[in-house]
């Protein structure tokens, strides 16, 4: 698989049943600014949706914002599929209210990066960045 040409592709989405979407709106649009494709496919998004959206896409990442404290299942749910899928290459970050003590857990399951509330938009984009290799 060669590096892709053209703009880092991230589908940013809200699971489950939270109804908050400041962040994702204000991280979509970081992203958006910094040159990125950002696919927001709004709220009360399935794992399957959302995995769904990510691979007609052809995204690089997958941006998930929880503050309903599902994000264990969630995330997990998320990560399975893609393996199942055979698109585990696309990148899962994620951030919103996740307690310091499920980070660890949340990382060895497979998500690449947690972004509590105090990240500020630029470490975030900087990170897609690195992360995704471009």
């Amino acid at each position: 698989m060669g590096v892709a040409a053209g703009p880092i592709r991230v589908v940013v989405a809200k699971p489950g049943l939270d109804g908050h979407d400041r962040g994702a709106k204000v991280i979509a649009r970081a992203l958006r600014d910094a040159g990125m494709e950002v696919i927001y496919t709004g709220l009360h998004q399935t794992p399957e949706q959302i995995v769904d959206t990510a691979i007609q896409e052809d995204a690089d990442a997958i941006g998930l914002s929880i503050l309903s404290g599902a994000h264990n299942t969630l995330f997990a749910a998320v990560i399975d599929l893609l393996k199942e899928r055979e698109a585990e290459d696309i990148l899962v970050f994620g951030g919103g209210i996740i307690p310091e003590a499920d980070i660890a857990p949340l990382k060895e399951k497979g998500v690449a990066e947690i972004f509590t509330p105090g990240a500020t938009t630029q470490a975030i984009v900087e990170w897609v960045r690195a992360a995704s290799g471009r």
